[in-house]
């Protein structure tokens, strides 16, 4: 009899520790269980320690409501103008209703990678080859919004998209490349063409600036030169009014000197030639001795004041005229 009390009362404890313990639940953080009663839902245990009523609840699913990523394998994609390329993504999401996440879908990482991959076909498939090597942006953003309006009901929350990688087939590649250095050849042969033409360009505005500065010098020039003979022609002028107002007052040392200038010029500009000569000229030299006398007499003239000075004409030399002969070097 008491040692049947004693197990009743060991029975007992044990039974008593087993319900207490079946009624504590620990949560743990970034976790959430949902509770069943007799197979059906009631609530939600977050991270701590929970209570449940021992052999009546039950945890039902133990959930992950940190963010979460969902690799997508590769898969072959056919675009708009048929060009079949691989694909791969992943994707980032969150568990915000654990209840929906237990109960409105079953495996809810194979139906969001499903949708994912799908989605990624439909919007693929509307876009050229072109397009979806340089628009990965707007593929991402297309498929973030129909992924997260698709599993909203799910109770997750689609955070991000993103596609890891675009690969044509090798022909392909091959024929881009072929196709983007043709492409460059061309920009470089135009740039090359139009920096040639603009060379041409300034070089010919350089000639012609050019041409019309020369030109314009030698307008000047010409203009310079004829003020320069117009003012020569007039001193030749003068010089000879002078000189003819002279002989017609009978004053013959001005003819001598003005003969005798013109003959030194003559002399001084054979003397400048750069060969070497010798040349014969007639000459009388009476003729020039009297010149130089007759440049003495005006010279003697010009400082004689009132009377002042001989009345008779200084001696001529005279002696026969012949040929004289000079080298000039």
């Amino acid at each position: 009899m008491e040692n049947s009390m004693s197990i009743f009362i060991v029975i007992l404890i044990v039974f008593v520790v087993i319900t207490l313990l079946k009624g504590v639940r620990s949560v743990p953080q970034g976790y959430e269980y949902t509770v069943e009663r007799f197979g059906r839902y009631t609530h939600t245990l977050s991270p701590g320690l929970g209570f449940i009523i021992p052999w009546v609840d039950a945890i039902g699913r133990k959930l992950n409501v940190m963010e979460q990523v969902l690799d997508v394998p590769s898969q072959d994609v056919i675009t708009r103008d048929n060009a079949v390329v691989k694909v791969d993504a992943v994707v980032f999401y969150q568990v915000l209703d654990s209840a929906k996440a237990a109960y409105e879908v079953s495996q809810l990482e194979i139906a969001v990678l499903n949708l994912t991959m799908t989605n990624t076909r439909t919007v693929l498939g509307s876009m050229d080859l072109d397009e979806s090597l340089s628009k990965r942006d707007e593929i991402n953003a297309k498929l973030l919004i129909v992924v997260d309006e698709a599993t909203h009901p799910w109770g997750i929350k689609v955070n991000r998209i993103e596609i890891k990688d675009i690969q044509p087939p090798r022909d392909l590649v091959d024929s881009m490349a072929r196709q983007m250095k043709a492409e460059r050849d061309k920009r470089a042969n135009i740039l090359e063409a139009e920096g040639h033409r603009a060379s041409e360009i300034l070089r010919a505005e350089g000639e012609k600036q050019a041409a019309i500065l020369e030109a314009e010098g030698r307008r000047e020039a010409a203009y310079r030169d004829a003020e320069a003979r117009e003012r020569l022609a007039e001193a030749e002028a003068k010089a000879t009014l002078m000189v003819s107002q002279a002989i017609a007052k009978g004053d013959v040392q001005a003819v001598n000197y003005f003969v005798a200038q013109k003959y030194v010029e003559a002399l001084k500009e054979f003397a400048r030639s750069p060969n070497q000569k010798t040349l014969l000229l007639p000459m009388e030299t009476t003729g020039i001795l009297g010149a130089l006398a007759g440049i003495t007499e005006l010279t003697a003239g010009n400082r004689a004041d009132a009377g002042k000075g001989s009345s008779n004409p200084p001696p001529r030399p005279s002696s026969p005229g012949g040929v004289a002969n000079f080298k000039v070097d």
